[in-house]
């Protein structure tokens, strides 16, 4: 017997609180996606039951926002957020607010941040709940907030992020009143702090998902039950999510054009004035290439991929300079300060270690693609045995489907590589450091030498074996 689905979880625990005497309902997000065919990723619930009377009802829950009125209740392995209507006041710091009062679910959704995130749903009577005109706005594809937007984002100035991020990967427009407020706001969403900025930015720039959308569901408000659980088996008229340009690629214009990439990635931003020689960058700017590049992200690609994307040429604006003679552009080793400003980028907005490590290599090795067929074997070798390659090697793709558009180096790799698979005994050294020792050599440079040296001959196809690897050195050592 299979596990119960997560809106199946979603459904019983509105089903107990509403056999308890409690309202109940779906609200924001999961609201939102169900009516535009996409499976929810979170389900959240609001009821008039207070933490105490959601904590008596259900075994398992986590009072991780006790005192805002929020419970994690735990159900089938997965967590829900259960939350008590209310309003909120008081916003001191661009976060958070200093008071909540319990409320109604009309108030409760006053209170939320875009018109399309406030609507409610009843899944055992199939009905929405809309007092705030969402379904209006998701019919039209608008992202506006809820009430002022400027009170909106004063209350939370992440909230500008969000709206970009909707717009972005919904293919909605942001209301022009909204998005003015952004414009003369975005300085104050560096008051935010670097893991809320980067946690919206990775979310924005994901590669997109495959058939995440079917178009919005035909039978919707105004009177009708909504089968919201069952997603649209027919396409309706409204078009695809994916016919228009890719969301992390209008993302990242939307940033520019709210003036919000200047202050959380002031030295992306710097790339939107930093022209290139055309014979080699037709598109532009470094900016555009960016975009272009974007635009041709793949689905389901690394969570690394849009960032070596976005930093891979990000020191170009700080190394320019232009040939007196012909005019050319060049960037002389931006790989390299770009590999240093790169790993600052991510430790401001505080990724962790291994992300940090693996971009920052792929974007200080990027430039050696253009030399691969011009490398010694053993050279080329080693750059196909990285523990980077696969993400370099579609950085690449990328870096030429966003420029020139030829993919000869990359066609080369790849059958490089399917050569090399071939061979499974290149990719362990033929000995090791105590390898070394038992054949009398002592720990120091001597030895660092002879295995850098061995590994050399082993990638050229010199030294086949590990006996021929110690013969190697037992006449190495005679001479």
């Amino acid at each position: 017997m299979s596990a119960p689905s997560t809106s199946a979880l979603a459904k019983e625990i509105v089903v107990r609180l509403q056999a308890a005497g409690f309202a109940a309902f779906w609200v924001g997000g999961c609201v939102r996606d169900f009516l535009l065919g996409r499976e929810p990723q979170d389900f959240d619930i609001a009821t008039d039951a207070r933490p105490d009377q959601v904590e008596n009802l259900f075994p398992r829950t986590i009072p991780v926002g006790k005192k805002f009125g929020v419970v994690i209740v735990v159900a089938g392995g997965r967590e829900f957020q259960v939350a008590a209507f209310r309003a909120e006041a008081d916003y001191q710091d661009g976060r958070r607010p200093e008071k909540i009062v319990f409320a109604g679910a009309a108030a409760d959704a006053l209170r939320r941040d875009f018109t399309v995130n406030g609507l409610f749903y009843d899944p055992l009577t199939e009905k929405i709940h809309d007092w705030v005109g969402g379904e209006k706005d998701l019919r039209a594809k608008i992202i506006r907030t809820i009430g002022a937007p400027e009170q909106r984002f004063g209350e939370d100035h992440l909230r500008m992020l969000r709206a970009v991020r909707f717009a972005a990967r919904l293919d909605f427009e942001i209301e022009p009143a909204t998005f003015a407020a952004i414009q003369a706001l975005a300085p104050k969403i560096k008051l935010i702090s670097a893991e809320r900025i980067r946690d919206e930015l990775i979310k924005l720039f994901a590669p997109p998902q495959a058939g995440r959308m079917n178009g919005l569901v035909d039978e919707w408000i105004g009177g009708k039950n909504v089968p919201v659980v069952t997603r649209p088996t027919q396409p309706s008229n409204h078009p695809s999510i994916h016919q228009s340009i890719n969301p992390a690629a209008r993302g990242l214009v939307l940033l520019r054009d709210s003036g919000l990439l200047e202050h959380v990635l002031p030295e992306l931003a710097a790339t939107v004035s930093c022209g290139q020689s055309p014979d080699f960058h037709p598109e532009g700017s470094v900016f555009n290439h960016v975009c272009l590049m974007l635009e041709k992200l793949p689905a389901a690609a690394s969570e690394a991929l849009p960032w070596a994307v976005l930093l891979h040429d990000i020191a170009k604006p700080v190394t320019a300079s232009r040939d007196p003679v012909n005019g050319q552009i060049h960037f002389y080793g931006h790989e390299q300060v770009g590999a240093g400003m790169a790993e600052a980028i991510l430790r401001r907005l505080k990724f962790s270690s291994r992300e940090i490590e693996e971009i920052v290599a792929t974007v200080r090795y990027h430039m050696q693609f253009k030399d691969v067929k011009q490398m010694r074997k053993a050279t080329l070798r080693r750059l196909l045995l990285r523990e980077t390659f696969p993400l370099e090697l579609e950085l690449h793709r990328l870096d030429c489907l966003g420029s020139h558009g030829v993919l000869e180096f990359y066609h080369f790799l790849r059958e490089q590589a399917a050569e090399l698979e071939k061979q499974p005994a290149i990719r362990p050294p033929l000995l090791s450091g105590d390898d070394l020792i038992r054949l009398g050599l002592k720990p120091g440079r001597e030895l660092g030498a002879l295995l850098a040296e061995l590994r050399e001959l082993q990638l050229a196809d010199d030294l086949k074996t590990p006996d021929e690897a110690r013969a190697w050195v037992r006449r190495k050592r005679a001479a």
